[in-house]
């Protein structure tokens, strides 16, 4: 039987995307959510990147437990063994970082969640390896590039990868990531866009959610 960290895994690779936003309005947040996860979305990435963040991913959860049973949520922009410790106590599935953190990386282990750093180089990759991460997310993509992913990830074998930051929701942009070799892509503003909060076009979101679903179902290898 698989542990809480193995099931967050496996469930981030076999969606092959990772919806990532935040909003201050509680509201929006859980329709955000509910398009997200009526689309077909399992996992999503709620990100530490306002001062709502606590209350509002409390709110998420709870309304996560009471109609949406197979959602994993997730906490991202964690800076911090106190941010880390804060979101699990409130239920957080799995736990990612824009960096490698010694610190955010012994609460995770301490709590046997899984905990994706963010990489840019292959010395961060190779540092997050030997502090047993199994999941690293490169980024910034749109600053790495998809031919920087191509070079360095066969060097790291027993490693996943997901990249967040750039990739827009086409198939030409989420195929050459996975030509690449990650086994995820986490979108934000490309697919949870400006307009659509704007308008409170959830439909909107979860049409578009759904055709970046089937495009990666389709570019897999």
């Amino acid at each position: 039987m698989m542990n809480k960290k193995d099931i967050a895994a496996t469930a981030i690779k076999a969606q092959g995307l990772l919806p990532l936003f935040y909003h201050d309005d509680v509201t929006i947040c859980i329709a955000v959510a509910k398009a997200l996860y009526d689309a077909g979305v399992t996992t999503i990435e709620f990100t530490n990147r306002g001062v709502n963040a606590l209350k509002n991913f409390e709110a998420l959860i709870k309304e996560r437990d009471a109609k949406m049973p197979q959602l994993l949520l997730g906490i991202g922009t964690i800076t911090s063994n106190k941010e880390a410790a804060d979101f699990i106590a409130l239920g957080a599935d799995f736990l990612i970082s824009p960096f490698f953190d010694d610190e955010v990386c012994a609460v995770a282990i301490e709590h046997n969640i899984l905990w994706i750093p963010g990489c840019m180089t292959p010395t961060e990759i190779h540092t997050a390896k030997k502090a047993g991460c199994t999941l690293i997310k490169l980024f910034p993509g749109n600053a790495l590039g998809a031919g920087f992913a191509e070079a360095v990830l066969p060097l790291f074998k027993g490693l996943d990868f997901v990249v967040t930051g750039g990739v827009e929701a086409n198939e030409q942009s989420i195929s050459q990531w996975f030509k690449a070799g990650v086994v995820g892509v986490g979108m934000g503003s490309k697919l949870i866009t400006k307009e659509i909060l704007a308008t409170s076009n959830f439909e909107q979101l979860k049409n578009s959610t759904a055709n970046v679903l089937n495009i990666i179902n389709t570019v897999k290898i």
